[in-house]
């Protein structure tokens, strides 16, 4: 160790050793699921089916800071530039028709501090609350945490979107506080409401997960046991 960077007391409180080396930022993947699959945003693909299926209800972009959108030609452009953001990937899950029913996005991207988050979320009414919808997220934290090394997954949105701050509950991620008048969106304050889910406690996250979307625990469509319950148990 760096004689310069041992403390000078040894009563002094430091942090554990990591694994400090930068790990790998997400690209261009498809994540195949049993339910559909998550696959990098492509408007030449994707602008059709999801401007049908987003175009429906303006309530989806209230705590977005883009939408809604006035025409199918706005809309197809909005797409083109956010695909194409070297800081940000989004990512359309497509059902197993092979329509695009949302998009979801790896943001705030820091390899050498090993954080990402996943944001920008924007399911269509078809996806919400469907097995899709969950294993969408499964996949992408898979991805993260496995393939990509990273060791802690974040979850913000508005405290005021009661909704998502459900979701990241469900999904595993612990809540860790509000920034007050953190942002300003479509001319109004934002305070944010801050989840994250650690490498340490993905495993867990990972069984309750695949536990929930085995074929066992759906009388068709219907739940047996809730994702919240199976991860309880464990």
């Amino acid at each position: 160790m760096n004689r310069a960077l041992k403390p000078k007391s040894a009563e002094q409180p430091i942090g554990p050793i990591v694994d400090a080396a930068p790990v790998q930022r997400p690209g261009a993947v498809v994540l195949e699921g049993r339910f559909g699959r998550v696959e990098k945003l492509d408007p030449g693909r994707h602008a059709a089916d999801l401007w049908r299926t987003l175009s429906a209800d303006d309530r989806l972009w209230t705590y977005m800071f883009y939408g809604p959108f006035a025409d199918a030609g706005s809309f197809s452009n909005f797409l083109g530039k956010i695909a194409a953001l070297e800081d940000q990937i989004y990512y359309a899950i497509i059902d197993r028709d092979g329509r695009a029913a949302g998009w979801a996005a790896l943001i705030e991207i820091r390899p050498p501090a090993r954080v990402i988050e996943v944001g920008s979320i924007v399911y269509g009414p078809a996806l919400q609350r469907t097995q899709l919808a969950t294993e969408a997220q499964y996949l992408l934290a898979r991805y993260v945490f496995e393939t990509l090394g990273y060791r802690r997954y974040e979850w913000k949105c508005d405290a005021l979107n009661a909704p998502s701050r459900r979701a990241a509950l469900r999904f595993g991620f612990t809540f860790e506080g509000i920034f007050r008048q953190h942002m300003i969106i479509k001319d109004r304050s934002r305070d944010t409401a801050w989840f994250a889910l650690l490498d340490s406690e993905w495993p867990r996250a990972k069984t309750a997960f695949e536990r929930w979307l085995a074929s066992e625990n759906f009388n068709n469509v219907r739940q047996r046991c809730s994702l919240e319950a199976i991860r309880n148990s464990l």
